[in-house]
């Protein structure tokens, strides 16, 4: 497979490559720019300094394709892969060693990893399957979550100003992730705010991940002696030898899927408000489609963890020695010009070729929940407000660092309530009180320290 005129490089290993950080300003501030140049300077394959560890970066589309349909089988997840972690050469410190060392199916391969997403793909039934009583009823609960929200969100009038990411998108998820797990309401409010906590990769992480470890493990053997309608009672129905510790960290996967959809909620908000065709098009009933264009055009997962080669392979212009990392960009290979390129920008329906869901044996089996998240969020959020607005130029707002995700920090907006809106709210968390329903539900006290939380984020007016 050619790759245009770049010289084919020999065997070498990442230590005797002439690299370059990945992560800089420049990258923060706009990756494609360094996609690019990259793309420019060595093809369709470039080695980079990752916070101090030396990776292959895969740019090209039909590359990160290749690796992760792995129709060779010869591409691997799992660390004990990587030949400088075996050998000692992988500093202990390093920040994102901790995802690497998780050992769910997400990094598991063969048998283990095929029995383990069979797990979560029977788990997952009674939620995505529309025909399911679960399904419905947790579509409900979404909008309701969605509603609770807003009300928080404009209890201060029916105008003013927003984080819509802070205050709606990334603590919808966190929701919907508390009832899938069946935590009660009370243990679920602590659950939700460490799940914060540990996304955010604050200085506080490892305390938060450590809680959460042991919630997950306790709330596994509490589902293991008392099952319910809940994503863990459903995955020991399907795989009734899971230990305790294996399920936990299975169960430590779901936040990372959710903040994914709370990336992809923020992008496809920022579409809709910059994109006045697309705004429009949400009335008449196409916001899934807004959905999948946004997937493409800004995939909130651009790029993913690593793979390992057991054997040497060419790849792009270089012979990858066995046992490398090799990190794929699925937003690098969504603008490679030989996908790019072939992409119709002014079909009614954008392609479904592309990776932002992954494929092949590690493909998101998650993604019609994540969808069907963004698509009531995005929904209920512009059937409530009359006028939303950025409150910063869209070039101009602010992105979380990540070597993972393309998730924006925050997403300040100015807001108006729509007229039957103002005077017709529903009877959200501020105006309830504590119910039973409530903690079967999975939803948060009312006075509870999220909505605490959350209101403390409001803006005076």
């Amino acid at each position: 497979m050619s790759h245009g005129t770049w010289p084919q490089q020999p065997t070498e290993t990442l230590a005797s490559t002439s690299i370059e950080p990945l992560l800089t300003r420049d990258y923060d501030a706009d990756p494609a720019l360094v996609h690019e140049r990259l793309r420019g300077k060595y093809g369709p394959v470039a080695p980079v300094d990752l916070l101090g560890v030396p990776v292959w970066f895969v740019l090209g589309y039909e590359d990160v394709l290749r690796v992760l349909q792995n129709a060779g089988g010869i591409w691997s997840k799992h660390v004990d892969r990587w030949h400088a972690y075996v050998e000692g050469r992988v500093p202990a410190d390093w920040p994102l060693l901790p995802v690497f060392q998780v050992n769910s199916s997400a990094f598991q391969e063969g048998t283990a990893q095929r029995e383990l997403r069979a797990a979560w793909t029977s788990a997952l039934v009674p939620f995505q399957d529309q025909s399911q009583a679960q399904a419905k009823k947790l579509e409900h609960a979404i909008v309701r979550y969605a509603d609770d929200l807003l009300d928080v969100l404009t209890e201060g009038g029916s105008t003013g100003w927003a984080d819509l990411a802070a205050q709606y998108a990334r603590p919808l998820p966190l929701m919907v992730a508390n009832r899938l797990l069946g935590f009660t309401a009370a243990r679920g409010e602590d659950v939700v705010m460490d799940i914060w906590r540990m996304i955010d990769a604050g200085p506080d992480a490892p305390a938060a991940f450590e809680r959460l470890y042991a919630a997950m493990r306790e709330l596994a053997a509490t589902k293991r002696d008392h099952p319910g309608d809940d994503l863990p009672s459903y995955m020991i129905q399907a795989k009734p030898d899971f230990t305790l510790d294996e399920l936990a960290r299975e169960l430590l996967m779901l936040p990372g899927l959710l903040d994914f959809t709370a990336s992809l909620v923020c992008n496809v908000v920022v579409e809709v408000i910059s994109n006045p065709d697309v705004r429009e098009s949400l009335s008449v009933g196409s916001i899934d489609e807004t959905v999948n264009r946004v997937a493409l055009l800004n995939p909130p997962m651009a790029n993913l963890t690593f793979r390992f080669p057991m054997t040497d392979v060419k790849l792009g212009n270089y012979t990858i020695a066995a046992g490398d990392p090799v990190m794929l960009s699925v937003a690098a290979a969504h603008a490679d010009p030989r996908f790019a390129g072939a992409i119709d920008r002014q079909a009614i329906r954008s392609t479904r070729a592309h990776m932002a869901w992954g494929a092949g044996p590690h493909a998101c089996l998650g993604q019609r929940l994540a969808t069907q998240i963004t698509i009531i969020a995005v929904r209920r959020l512009f059937d409530r407000f009359s006028k939303i607005k950025l409150a910063l130029p869209a070039d101009q707002l602010p992105w979380r660092p990540s070597p993972f995700m393309r998730a924006l920090r925050s997403l300040p907006v100015q807001y108006q309530l729509a007229g039957d809106h103002v005077h017709a709210r529903t009877a959200g968390p501020a105006e309830a009180q504590p119910s039973r329903s409530d903690e079967a539900a999975g939803r948060p006290a009312p006075r509870s320290p999220l909505w605490n939380f959350l209101r403390g984020l409001r803006r005076p007016r």
